[in-house]
């Protein structure tokens, strides 16, 4: 089945390469590996200190800059924060949100809001990552993606839902080499998409993008995007190996071409 959004592949490199020279070399060979793509949005996401190389070094309009995090507030005393128009003057436009990581460290949807909204003020397109830490057999962990995405998107417009991605990501899968089945993928999907028409109505469902984290591959990527019907990736650790995100960079223009 063909996307009915354009599909999105974000490389989400964590703390990683461990310098700037490995950051610069990967940034090249990730941006020729995807240069001849069509049909399908990429942004690779550094760490914010290798943005202003990556952005420096862009050449290609088939990729974009995004970032890993943002600071609600605008300017300030908030050492060690960065600021929404800082990350738009890198040409970082897209911004993870609430990812795993950030919320086992005590990120709350509360936090993830206010960050939504100085995303969207500054015209970016923000990334609200939602996922359950277990699965278990009476179907509570519905109702924990639910209470993160009702939460997390608190205070938002209809007006903004273009440029809201929600990226669901099953805790127990990031990092882990377990993927979550095309089945668990497309049930989630379906569940988040309710919750969307449930909150805005049923606008919701042709404007906003829900894509997969946790644990893709350019093996299991194809039947995620066919069985699954995701719009899209968000990939950790194969973002690190330009070819092997490339590969799924191709699976994902298939379904959008």
């Amino acid at each position: 089945m063909k996307a009915t959004h354009t599909p999105l592949v974000i490389a989400n490199w964590k703390m990683n390469p461990g310098t700037l020279a490995g950051a610069t070399r990967l940034f090249k060979e990730t941006q020729t590996a995807v240069s001849r793509s069509t049909g399908v949005t990429v942004v690779v996401a550094p760490p914010a200190v290798y943005l202003a190389e990556c952005a420096r070094r862009l050449k290609s309009k088939k990729l974009l800059l995004g970032a890993q995090n943002v600071y609600f507030e605008k300017l300030g005393a908030y050492t060690g924060e960065i600021g929404m128009s800082m990350l738009k003057s890198m040409h970082a436009l897209h911004v993870i949100l609430g990812h795993s990581e950030r919320r086992a460290r005590g990120e709350t949807s509360e936090q993830v809001a206010q960050k939504l909204q100085a995303v969207l003020k500054d015209g970016g397109t923000a990334i609200v990552c939602v996922g359950e830490r277990e699965r278990d057999s009476h179907g509570q962990y519905l109702g924990t993606v639910e209470e993160q995405v009702r939460k997390s998107l608190s205070g938002l417009s209809k007006n903004k839902l273009g440029n809201v991605v929600i990226a669901y990501e099953p805790v127990w899968a990031i990092g882990t080499g377990n993927t979550a089945t095309p089945e668990d993928a497309h049930e989630m999907k379906l569940f988040i998409q309710k919750v969307l028409s449930d909150m805005f109505g049923r606008v919701a469902l042709a404007r906003v993008r829900i894509i997969y984290g946790g644990s893709v591959t350019k093996q299991n990527a194809d039947a995620l995007l066919k069985d699954g019907e995701v719009d899209g990736f968000l990939v950790g650790g194969a973002s690190l190996r330009a070819s092997e995100f490339a590969q799924i960079v191709k699976a994902a223009q298939a379904y959008g071409s």
